[in-house]
C-alpha cells in the first residue's frame, strides 16, 4: 500500500526509456488502438528548458508523449562538432519526467541507420540553400532523413519544434506536406534565459564572458522589430541595423545575418512583407548560435 497519493503519482510518471524501434512500436501500437493521441519531441538530447517547454506542451495536448533522444550523425559536417556533442541521457531522462513526457526513445546510431548504403530524403531548392544551408550543405538532408524516420517509427499526432530552429521548421513543414505525412506540426516560441539569449545546448560551450557577450544576439534583433513596427521595411537597413549592434560586441564573428519571406523563406525584394523571417549565426570563440524573430 503507498504511504501517500504523491508516491503513487510518481510512480505511475516514471518515463519509461527504450533503445530499439521494435520495442518502442510495441509500446506505442496498443496504446494506439486505444484511441490515445501521441505526441512526439525530436531531440538531440542535452536537455534544457527550451526541451522542457516543447516536452510540456505536448503533454498538455497528447495522452502520451514520446521524446527522441539520438545525435543524429547524418546531420554533422566533417569540421562539425558530433564528437563533441553533449550527451547526457541520465539527466535528460530526468528532464522529461518533470516536463510531463512518457517514453523517451534512445536509438544507437545502428539502431536508426540499419544498412551501410543509405536512404535519404532531402527537401531541394531555396529554402535549405539559404541560411545555415549555405555553409552546412548536408545538413538538412540529415534532419529530413531522421525526422522522416522517427515519424515512421513512432507515427504522432503532433509533432513539437522550437521557433529557435526556425529553417528547419520550415523545411519540415514542406517536408510534411510534400509527403503526407498524416500529423500537425507544431511550433513553439523560443524559450529564453533572463537575459535574453535563446537557450541552446550549446550555450554550455560558452565561458562566462563569451556567454555575457552573446546577449547581444536578442538585443540586436529586438531593435530590428522595434524598428520595423515603427515603419521601418527596408531589408537592407533593417539587416544594417542588427549587424552594426552585433559589432560593437568585440567577441562577436558574425556567419550571415539574413532576411526572408515566409512561409518558404522566400527572397525578399526591396521591403519586407510581414511575415518575414529576420535570422541570424554568429560565432562566439568557437561556438556558432543561432537566433532569430518573426517581422509581423
Amino acid at each position: 500500500m503507498y504511504k501517500s497519493l504523491e508516491k503513487l503519482i510518481r510512480e505511475i510518471k516514471m518515463v519509461q526509456c527504450v533503445h530499439s524501434v521494435k520495442e518502442l512500436r510495441e509500446i506505442i501500437k496498443p496504446l494506439k488502438a486505444q484511441g490515445k493521441t501521441v505526441g512526439l519531441v525530436p531531440t538531440m538530447g542535452a536537455l534544457h528548458q527550451g526541451h522542457a517547454s516543447l516536452i510540456s506542451t505536448s503533454a498538455k495536448e497528447n495522452d502520451i508523449t514520446v521524446v527522441s533522444v539520438f545525435v543524429n550523425p547524418t546531420q554533422f559536417g566533417p569540421s562539425e562538432d558530433f564528437d563533441a556533442y553533449p550527451r547526457t541521457l541520465d539527466s535528460d531522462l530526468k528532464v522529461v519526467e518533470n516536463a510531463g513526457g512518457d517514453i523517451v526513445f534512445a536509438p544507437s546510431p545502428k539502431e536508426m541507420y540499419p544498412s551501410e548504403d543509405m536512404t535519404w530524403v532531402e527537401v531541394t531548392g531555396n529554402i535549405t540553400k539559404v541560411l545555415c544551408g549555405k555553409t552546412r550543405p548536408i545538413h538538412f538532408r540529415g534532419v529530413a532523413t531522421v525526422v522522416s524516420k522517427l515519424f515512421n517509427i513512432v507515427g504522432p499526432t503532433r509533432a513539437y519544434f522550437g521557433q529557435k530552429d526556425a529553417q528547419q521548421v520550415e523545411v519540415l513543414k514542406r517536408m510534411v506536406k510534400d509527403l503526407f505525412f498524416d500529423l500537425e506540426l507544431r511550433v513553439v516560441p523560443i524559450n529564453r534565459e533572463d537575459s535574453g539569449l535563446a537557450r541552446s545546448s550549446r550555450n554550455t560551450y560558452l565561458n562566462a564572458e563569451e556567454k555575457a557577450a552573446a546577449v547581444v544576439l536578442s538585443k540586436s534583433l529586438k531593435e530590428a522589430l522595434k524598428a520595423f513596427k515603427a515603419g521601418n521595411k527596408d531589408v537592407e537597413a533593417l539587416k544594417a541595423l542588427v549587424t552594426d549592434i552585433i559589432k560593437k560586441e568585440p567577441l562577436s564573428d558574425i556567419e550571415y545575418v539574413e532576411c526572408y519571406g515566409l512561409p518558404g523563406l522566400y527572397e525578399l525584394d526591396k521591403e519586407v512583407k510581414a511575415p518575414s523571417l529576420l535570422a541570424l549565426a554568429v560565432r562566439f570563440g568557437k561556438t556558432r548560435l543561432i537566433d532569430n524573430i518573426i517581422l509581423e
